[in-house]
């Protein structure tokens, strides 16, 4: 049944595709960070719909009338950096077919994330990007934050198969770099039962993060909170709200959680935490023997063998600043964060913009809450091996385009429908419209309309 539904719902959204392409660019963000077939039982779990949606959305681009420019604002010319540097490492990395076959999901995602800032073109686009991508994943914090309820606290969160996000602590990074977002949703809901609903689904986020087990979720939504505190114009009371709040949730916790806790601490006794340093010595040393690293997925038991200091113990990454280190080089890294403070300066733009206009305060909101994101993900992902997980690329995409939308373009909430006279003047007689009067002679075309 999962499956038919997913079907229908695929072939239903193509025409809408054609008719605006940036509904495309929004269905691939839904199945590329929600993964919905994944939790069909059928042909569905493995069907293309990521590849279709991206193929349709690209042809819709083509045919479609409307502007197609880029804009190559400092984001976008950051994030092109980003990926050209990405595909220079690939071309000379130590091991090619296993880099390539990453270059080749990076890529992906970076394409789409360009389409999206060229097809959103207006507020509600960007209102509506904001929404998909929180409720993408807040839909696997519901899952995820009830299942610790039923639980008792008991490990073992688990996201999507075969995704960026299909164990714990990959799930947690992600749940907790979306937290934000849905707290800007929170502020643009206008009645009590969605209210409810997405402040349901929020608390549910944080308690899926918290109970995730990861050490690395928990400093990261320790600091979200510390800035969300610094920011807030109501500093007495956020603060007594956290206080009573953080206790609750941490004595709730079972004892293994506690446990795990700990650990952050005693790292030098845990097992887990010292091959992590192995790892993070292992990138250290790849950095300084190649210039470009060692490529993407250079992170393996063969080069374990020739570069780390514990040969046998050969972990993943375990932090994006070293996974980079490692696959970037020390070149990589510094593109890599500068693309974050880029993106921290088009926020801080937007911010500044917006300061003090009634209508545009749901931008400002979106735009802080971006920060409060990249906080999260940063502080998070020092412990977690998602360099190119696309969330937060697309966190990325929604300040620029807010910075599209709002001061590079000029301020339309709607697009003028396409029109064609001879075909539109016999469609409005037919529903009984009053067809265009002609212009007067001498007048612009646009007096027609």
């Amino acid at each position: 049944m999962r499956d038919l539904i997913l079907l229908f719902a695929f072939v239903a959204i193509i025409p809408f595709i054609f008719k605006r392409p940036v509904v495309g660019a929004l269905a691939y963000a839904l199945v590329s960070l929600m993964n919905p077939h994944r939790m069909a039982y059928g042909f569905a779990q493995n069907f293309p719909f990521a590849m279709l949606l991206c193929v349709i959305t690209l042809a819709a681009v083509v045919i479609s009338r409307e502007p197609k420019k880029l804009p190559m604002s400092p984001g976008v010319l950051m994030l092109l950096i980003f990926f050209s540097w990405t595909t220079i490492t690939t071309i000379f990395a130590q091991m090619p077919a296993a880099a390539w076959s990453d270059w080749d999901r990076v890529s992906k995602i970076m394409l789409m994330i360009f389409v999206t800032i060229m097809t959103v073109r207006t507020r509600k686009d960007v209102q509506l990007l904001a929404a998909v991508v929180a409720l993408s994943l807040g839909f696997w914090g519901i899952k995820s934050g009830l299942f610790v309820i039923f639980s008792g606290g008991g490990e073992g969160v688990l996201g999507p198969k075969a995704s960026f996000i299909s164990d714990n602590n990959t799930l947690a990074l992600a749940l907790v770099t979306i937290t934000p977002l849905l707290v800007y949703l929170l502020t643009q809901t206008h009645t009590k039962w969605t209210r409810r609903a997405v402040l349901g689904m929020a608390a549910l986020t944080v308690l899926g993060a918290i109970g995730s087990y990861s050490r690395g979720a928990l400093l990261g939504a320790f600091m979200m909170g510390f800035f969300l505190w610094l920011k807030s114009t109501h500093k007495l009371k956020t603060g007594i709200a956290f206080l009573l709040l953080v206790p609750v949730v941490v004595l709730s916790m079972p004892e293994e959680w506690m446990g795990r806790m700990h650990t952050i601490q005693t790292y030098s006794e845990d097992a887990s935490a010292m091959g992590r340093i192995n790892s993070w010595q292992f990138a250290v040393n790849i950095a300084n023997e190649f210039v470009l690293g060692g490529g993407p997925n250079v992170f393996s038991p063969y080069m374990f063998m020739l570069y780390a200091p514990d040969p046998e113990r050969y972990y993943d990454a375990h932090s994006i600043y070293f996974q980079i280190i490692g696959e970037q080089g020390y070149i990589g890294l510094a593109i890599f964060l500068t693309m974050f403070a880029v993106a921290w300066r088009t926020g801080s733009r937007v911010i500044r913009f917006c300061r003090g206009k009634d209508d545009l305060a749901w931008a400002l909101t979106l735009a802080r809450m971006c920060h409060v994101s990249i906080i999260g993900y940063l502080t998070a992902g020092a412990f977690l091996t998602l360099a190119y997980y696309d969330l937060i690329y697309y966190v990325m995409a929604i300040l620029i385009t807010l910075e599209k939308v709002l001061i590079r373009l000029p301020q339309k909430d709607d697009i003028p429908p396409m029109r064609i006279p001879f075909l539109q003047d016999r469609i409005d007689r037919w529903l009984g419209k009053t067809p265009a009067t002609k212009a007067p002679a001498g007048a612009p075309a646009s007096a027609l309309y």
